[in-house]
């Protein structure tokens, strides 16, 4: 029992479809912290580390790195007409239509309330606590992520 549970541990860790996922994700993540070092961005180490694993938003999207990496490494080990492949390509579009327009607006809207907030905070007009601002993506965010995953995805599976 211990054995196979190892084994099947072990063969997690080396599927190509998790390894794609993984690389995809943080290459994206490794790719927006060297563009925000590079434009300065970067003000201590902890934004240096938040930008690297956690934060959203900017170029490219790690979220559609992820998911088109994962859908691309499905599509060429189960083929593209199986059940799989068209539940991720399907998850993928959701992800990618939510970076682009729900996430971003919400994102958004919440600038939008923190500086009416802080303008009636200011005028003693209302006590405010800033609400978080999720980063969601512009178009060519998601696209760029979408290539990366996708050439990631297709590496991982044929190499």
């Amino acid at each position: 029992m211990l054995g196979q549970a190892k084994l099947q541990l072990e063969n997690f860790f080396n599927n190509t479809v998790f390894l794609s996922a993984l690389f995809s994700w943080f290459s994206a993540q490794l790719i927006k912290t060297i563009i925000n070092l590079l434009k300065n961005r970067i003000r201590s180490i902890r934004d240096l580390f938040s930008l690297l694993f956690w934060r959203t938003g900017g170029m490219p999207s790690s979220h559609s790195a992820l998911v088109i990496s994962i859908c691309t490494a499905i599509g060429i080990r189960n083929g593209i007409d199986s059940d799989l492949f068209i539940l991720s390509f399907a998850f993928s579009l959701v992800v990618m239509r939510d970076a682009v327009g729900v996430r971003r607006a919400s994102g958004i809207q919440a600038k939008t309330l923190n500086e009416l907030g802080k303008k009636l905070e200011s005028k003693e007009l209302l006590d405010f606590k800033p609400v978080k601002e999720i980063n969601g993506h512009k178009p060519i965010e998601v696209i760029m992520g979408a290539f990366l995953g996708f050439f990631i995805g297709l590496a991982f599976s044929i190499l």
